[in-house]
């Protein structure tokens, strides 16, 4: 398993991004010592969102999903995305969405050996990452089957929430919540668009401020007849239930 920083050029932000890419290499014969042949496969790959505050580094060093993913062969790509909630931004050539939805996945493929199929396409994210995870696998399900959100960062649309500086992201907020960045109407335009939705793992720590939110959507995701699984436990926002829940996705995953 080699763990890569990659540098590229952004059409999309229009600026070098980094990424971290964990990614599964040959195999060793531990008696010889000789490396086995490459078989030629495109691997299975798990897009991997931070959150607010964090950057392309946040999953290798707060969780052991370097071992977890060597374990099961899975290429896992962990982008940058500053403070950006995954959306398009305000200033020119600030487009995380499209970024993440269709640049980041077309990029990875040029570089590495992974699948372009969309049932060996996922995307997952905590808190922020856990929002752009939801929102930009719904919208751009045709690329990601699975979808995985982490104490999702959801409550931004909840009226009752103290998110003056999220909502500062999405300009004229009662209009953006309207639209397809909220997932809740982003789903809904995907049903009526006949379009097939993905598979959804979700999941809260009951002691986490997210809770309530994240289990209506949870409940309005079932109610529209979407596959859902669900898991919790009583942590509260933070890196050891991060830790165990990422585990837990790729077993799901599997």
């Amino acid at each position: 398993m080699a763990l890569i920083q990659v540098n590229y050029l952004s059409g999309a932000l229009y600026r070098e991004v980094t990424l971290n890419v964990i990614l599964p290499v040959d195999k060793i014969d531990y008696e010889t010592g000789e490396t086995l042949p490459y078989d030629g496969r495109k691997f299975k790959t798990l897009y991997l969102l931070h959150g607010l505050l964090g950057n392309h580094t946040d999953w290798v060093s707060g969780t052991r999903i370097l071992r977890w993913a060597e374990e099961r062969d899975l290429a896992v790509v962990m982008p940058s995305g500053d403070n950006s909630f995954y959306i398009r931004g305000k200033m020119p050539f600030d487009d995380y969405d499209r970024f993440i939805g269709q640049e980041l996945p077309m990029m990875t493929r040029r570089m590495f050996p992974l699948s372009d199929k969309r049932e060996d396409t996922f995307i997952g994210g905590l808190s922020m990452g856990g929002y752009g995870a939801l929102r930009n696998g719904i919208v751009y399900s045709d690329t990601f089957s699975r979808v995985i959100g982490l104490s999702s960062a959801i409550h931004i649309f909840d009226d009752t929430a103290d998110v003056r500086f999220e909502r500062k992201l999405f300009d004229d907020f009662d209009e953006a919540a309207k639209t397809d960045l909220n997932p809740v109407v982003a789903f809904d335009k995907l049903l009526k668009e006949g379009r097939k939705p993905p598979i959804f793992y979700l999941s809260c720590g009951t002691a986490d401020d997210l809770y309530a939110d994240n289990v209506s959507f949870r409940d309005y995701l079932k109610k529209k007849g979407a596959d859902v699984t669900w898991d919790e436990d009583g942590s509260g926002h933070d890196w050891d239930f991060w830790d165990s829940q990422i585990k837990k996705v790729l077993d799901w995953m599997s």
